[in-house]
């Protein structure tokens, strides 16, 4: 067991699941049907990510063909170009008593409330929001995006409240305290909404374990609360508290969340809405090959039915500072070829997903941009805030100007794209015509974001 590890929680060797990387195909076949274009099934996406259950560990010769095959479809569906988005990360609040063991982000709710003493957390009320996305759209940002902990004091409006509050036993039943037991109100959810949609900026929010959260304790559909919700300045919805959608896995790693199937409810409830998605994953903790391929088999079924996923996000399992680290269920995260290999089959299996995300702040610039050569084509936003990886031990920093994207993606020869949330508006990049600002914001004009220093293509991983 490393240094520094608790004995609290579940023993490793007591993890053990009933799906597990078998299949009665080969990898040749697997790999044929890639190559072809076919729709690959479970059986197949096992093969590809495992580079052959014939034998153990990865092969390295197997791996490049798959990485091959992927890169080959990325360049088929969306061509060359590298997208990313000017935007602005503001959680709103880290009170939170989900429990989720892959987590640093949040902080036990009650250490918010009023006399419980000092604590690293932070809520912020809807006034300051509207404050901090009004001082960052006049950087040229087109996107707000927020993900924010279960404070126990959020309810959806004031109706909400009034239901949370009828409950014998709020605390235990629905997970509710009324706002005035904290020091810091954090509004309604239709409040924060309000707020942060400032002069035409998109908002990217509400997660569907956000949405539980906004309708705990009611018969409201998930529909019903998107739609309150975009009437209040919602755009799309982020699908995060995804991790793995095998109900096996949540019971390890996050037993309070929602299931897989309100996952699913949640997303189709906000598509239902009008809104568009993202879809993710969280690989490289107590998961196996099986289970992942079993996700992306759940995220095409959702976008075979309802269609408005707008891009994947493969995140990498963030160790460091999580109970899963310290309590000695995992000594680690995802390796390299695990991070290679899941992009590439993520590409290959998902035939009705455009949009592949590799991310800097969970790679690092240097694996990012290697990412980009085997399936993912877009490399996700400047940020200019990022709390959640920070807190879980990550090392990549929390911003990258318009002008590291340049060096980026100048470094690997491919053209740059800003790109707006849903992928509908487009402005290229030319790497020849400094200096390199936003262009697709409400109030962007090409200016800079930041006077910062470019970094180099590898100058975060050095």
């Amino acid at each position: 067991m490393p240094a520094g590890h608790d004995t609290s929680g579940p023993d490793p060797s007591d993890v053990r699941f009933e799906h597990v990387p078998e299949t009665d195909q080969s990898f040749e076949n697997a790999l044929t049907k890639a190559r072809a274009g076919e729709r690959l099934d479970v059986d197949d996406g096992v093969e590809l990510l495992t580079t052959g259950t014939d034998s153990d560990g990865i092969d390295p010769v197997r791996k490049e063909l798959v990485l091959e095959a992927a890169d080959r479809r990325r360049a088929d569906v969306v061509g060359e170009d590298v997208t990313f988005v000017a935007n602005l990360n503001n959680n709103v609040t880290t009170a939170c008593n989900t429990g989720c063991l892959f987590c640093n982000f949040k902080d036990t709710a009650h250490q918010f409330e009023t006399g419980s003493g000092d604590h690293a957390g932070f809520t912020k009320t809807p006034a300051e929001s509207r404050r901090i996305v009004e001082e960052t759209l006049g950087l040229g940002i087109s996107e707000v995006c927020s993900v924010s902990g279960l404070h126990p004091a959020f309810a959806l409006d004031d109706e909400h409240h009034e239901i949370l509050a009828s409950y014998d036993r709020p605390a235990q039943t629905v997970n509710y305290k009324p706002p005035e037991r904290y020091e810091v109100d954090p509004g309604t959810y239709l409040e924060q909404m309000r707020a942060m949609s400032v002069g035409d900026v998109h908002l990217h929010s509400m997660t569907p374990e956000e949405a539980y959260h906004a309708k705990r304790g009611t018969d409201w559909s998930y529909e019903s609360v998107y739609r309150r919700l975009r009437e209040a300045g919602l755009d799309s919805a982020p699908g995060t508290a995804a991790e793995i959608l095998v109900d096996e896995v949540r019971d390890v790693i996050c037993p309070g969340k929602i299931d897989s199937q309100g996952w699913v409810d949640a997303m189709e409830g906000a598509m239902r809405a009008g809104l568009d998605v993202t879809a993710t994953i969280m690989y490289g903790h107590v998961e196996n090959e099986m289970h992942r391929v079993m996700h992306l088999d759940a995220v095409r079924d959702l976008q075979d039915s309802m269609g408005g996923i707008r891009e994947f996000v493969p995140l990498s399992f963030v160790h460091q500072n999580t109970p899963l680290y310290r309590r000695g269920v995992v000594d680690g995260g995802a390796s390299d070829a695990e991070d290679e290999l899941i992009i590439a089959v993520s590409r290959l299996y998902l035939d009705n997903v455009d949009n592949v995300q590799s991310s800097w702040v969970k790679y690092g610039n240097a694996k990012a941009l290697k990412l980009l050569n085997c399936g993912a084509n877009d490399l996700m936003g400047t940020i200019l805030s990022e709390e959640i990886t920070k807190r879980a031990g990550g090392e990549y920093g929390e911003f990258r100007s318009v002008a590291d994207y340049v060096d980026m993606t100048s470094a690997i020869g491919r053209p740059l794209v800003e790109r707006s949330t849903d992928y509908r508006r487009r402005h290229r990049v030319d790497p020849d015509d400094p200096p390199f600002g936003p262009h697709l914001g409400p109030r962007a004009d090409g200016t800079p974001l930041l006077n910062r220093p470019s970094r180099g293509a590898t100058a975060a991983d050095d």
